[in-house]
């Protein structure tokens, strides 16, 4: 989520719509029905926003566990305490445990310049995959972006499947995850690559 307008005069990005508060319980409910039994739901989101998401996942079923923080090393905007982070609301549906139990709750790693709007490291996404699934287990992301996800999820030998509204996403994921499966398979073309991961998918 995002708390900006969809043009920044700071920036040359043209930011996304606003997801709006009053979708959450939507989001959530869709969430939970589809997850399968004893599985994660991370959502990335400000200080604003948690006060708002957290409540209203647990009012659809998720246990809520705790806030996970990314700690991006460098601040970024803003005049009260210039934000150096970001929440990732950790929820469970049934009982799983994590695969590493000495990963702590504080995720250090430097926030990416001049990519997609609010694009995350995929070193943070890895973290997250690798502790909530095993091999071959799939992940989604229904607001992928930059398809930082789906790229740790292919790393990681996991299959991803993702959406976003918006045209520039899904090409820029197309041509990121294309290059990332052939990189990990090489003898997978990239065309071949696309059409297995993006089968049918529409933006």
């Amino acid at each position: 989520t995002t708390t900006r307008l969809k043009h920044s005069d700071a920036s040359s990005n043209d930011w996304f719509e606003i997801f709006p508060n009053s979708r959450f319980p939507d989001l959530f409910r869709e969430v939970y029905r589809v997850l399968k039994p004893d599985t994660h739901f991370y959502m990335f989101c400000d200080s604003k926003t948690m006060f708002v998401a957290k409540p209203m996942g647990e009012d659809a079923g998720f246990k809520f566990w705790k806030n996970i923080i990314w700690e991006k090393q460098v601040f970024g905007m803003g005049y009260h305490y210039r934000a150096q982070h970001e929440y990732i609301l950790f929820f469970e549906k049934g009982k799983r445990k994590l695969n590493n139990l000495a990963i702590p709750d504080v995720l250090s790693h430097k926030r990416v310049h001049g990519g997609y709007p609010t694009e995350k490291p995929v070193g943070v996404m890895r973290t997250l995959v690798s502790q909530s699934t095993v091999e071959c287990e799939l992940v989604v992301d229904p607001f992928m972006g930059s398809a930082s996800v789906g790229v740790a999820a292919i790393e990681l030998n996991r299959p991803f499947a993702g959406n976003d509204l918006s045209p520039a996403s899904i090409e820029l994921s197309r041509e990121r995850l294309a290059a990332c499966a052939y990189a990990v398979e090489s003898d997978v073309t990239t065309s071949r690559a696309q059409q297995g991961l993006f089968g049918g998918m529409t933006a």
